[in-house]
């Protein structure tokens, strides 16, 4: 099979996004055994037509990720092409000791470099200038149930599920409902007379001194994270996996059906397995 998705020539997002999308959905999907075999190989050897199966076996997933911020008003296209570059990201830094397959540990750096992508092209999200404003965006429109403003019971409960504080949720919803402003000056304005947002704003552009320590430091936090996956049981393992590192969740009552255990015994070996991990990042 491996040899068959090798000869695979790349599909092009540039063109038909249809027949892009139905051309990744027709490259096989690879077992274990072959992802594990194509991994040692780009991590021993650097294997550059190991990780070309491996980019190529994994698009669909991409695919998919991005299919989920398709309500950003950003071109879908435009997302795969962020998220595949995060699934090469993910494939250089893989390493197939670790008890995860790769699709777990990749969506992480594919959401991240969308993230990025919406950050920087979505002019309102020049309003989300914390931490607490950008986790608010990213999930403000799913926690909404109708249009309109949140309800003061809405605000309360939207506060909860994302542990912000209820006044940032009411400003960061003013936010967004505030009128946008054009990042850029018309082509026929005075420049000596009228000024856009976009001339008050020193450069954003990390240096690379900082892009080094950023990746340094993912790379760390990475590095920790799934070395305290691999010391969960099998059960705590998978109840993580379920539960965190795969985009269609397991529920509580999902996992209890599967190991015959009420869900509170579920949500208790979830909860241990967690403080394990926190600690192995901690040290």
């Amino acid at each position: 099979m491996t040899a068959n998705i090798k000869n695979l020539p790349v599909p092009s997002v540039t063109g038909s996004l249809e027949s892009y999308i139905t051309a990744v959905n027709q490259i096989p999907v690879l077992s274990q055994e072959e992802e594990k075999s194509l991994a040692d190989r780009v991590r021993d050897h650097n294997d550059l037509e190991a990780a070309h199966t491996l980019v190529m076996s994994h698009l669909r997933f991409v695919v998919y990720v991005a299919k989920g911020y398709s309500g950003y008003g950003l071109p879908v296209g435009d997302l795969i092409q962020e998220g595949n570059i995060g699934l090469m990201k993910a494939i250089k830094r893989f390493d197939s000791e670790h008890k995860v397959r790769l699709v777990s540990f990749a969506v992480h750096w594919i959401r991240a470099e969308i993230h990025e992508f919406i950050l920087k092209n979505w002019r309102i999200l020049k309003v989300a200038t914390t931490k607490a404003h950008r986790k608010l965006f990213f999930n403000l429109r799913k926690n909404k149930k109708r249009l309109g403003w949140f309800s003061n019971e809405e605000v309360q409960q939207v506060a909860k599920d994302l542990d912000v504080k209820p006044e940032v949720v009411v400003e960061m919803e003013s936010r967004l409902h505030g009128q946008d402003v054009s990042f850029d000056l018309p082509v026929d304005d005075d420049e000596e007379s009228n000024y856009s947002p976009q001339a008050w704003l020193a450069s954003s552009s990390p240096t690379p001194e900082a892009v080094l320590i950023k990746d340094t430091e993912s790379d760390k936090n990475h590095n920790a994270l799934f070395k305290g996956l691999d010391k969960l049981d099998e059960r705590s393992l998978d109840i993580i996996q379920s539960r965190w590192l795969v985009d269609k969740k397991a529920t509580l009552q999902d996992l209890a059906a599967k190991y015959e255990v009420s869900a509170e015994r579920i949500r208790q070996l979830e909860a241990a397995a967690l403080k394990k991990l926190k600690t192995q990042m901690a040290v």
